[in-house]
């Protein structure tokens, strides 16, 4: 069974009025997502691991030194469809109903979790990742470097940002911080946040 490239939630120039250009998904979902699946099929080629879920992939080889090959490029592969479902055409804004009364009850406002994302996001040195997660019942921010995740830590996340420079170069250059502004601002998917606490 090899592992697949799930399809974007949307199209390639969906978010070029929200600040993300088609050019960043031809490369970004086209090219580096899609060489982290072919990777993982390449590295998992008649092994046990073949057949197991991807989840269950990230957890035993982040456990196992041996496996780091197979930890990166799985774990990219989830973070990547993770991050794609993280965002939505006019998203951004305020989140409703349970979920925003669960981040204002766990970080005092929703100001306060948006300085801490933010902060994550702008302080993760290098590649790596920002996180909202669900830690046995509080929401967290966490970040994560190169292409570690809640996931490997027996964490939910409930939303994602990747920090990758990839992720952001060819619409804001060098510029993370404008870049994790219109994140919040224009691109989150509160309503993909609200559906993974609801599982939580």
């Amino acid at each position: 069974m090899a592992f697949t490239q799930d399809p974007l939630p949307f199209d390639f120039n969906a978010l070029e009025p929200y600040g993300m250009k088609a050019e960043t998904f031809e490369y970004h979902y086209g090219k580096h997502h899609k060489a982290y699946v072919d990777n993982l099929n390449k590295l998992t080629e008649g092994k046990d691991l073949a057949d197991k879920p991807l989840e269950e992939v990230i957890k035993i080889s982040f456990k196992d030194p041996s496996l780091t090959g197979v930890f990166n490029n799985a774990a990219q592969v989830w973070n990547h469809t993770f991050f794609w479902n993280s965002l939505k055409p006019a998203g951004g804004g305020t989140p409703s109903g349970d979920l925003a009364a669960k981040i204002d009850k766990d970080f005092g406002s929703f100001d306060k979790f948006k300085e801490e994302f933010s902060n994550a996001a702008t302080t993760q040195f290098g590649s790596g990742w920002a996180w909202l997660i669900d830690d046995n019942g509080t929401l967290k921010v966490t970040k994560t470097p190169n292409a570690e995740n809640p996931l490997a830590h027996g964490q939910k996340a409930l939303l994602t940002l990747d920090v990758w420079e990839h992720a952001y170069y060819i619409d804001f250059r060098n510029a993370r911080p404008a870049f994790i502004k219109n994140f919040l601002d224009q691109l989150v998917n509160w309503d993909f946040v609200a559906q993974n606490l609801a599982k939580a």
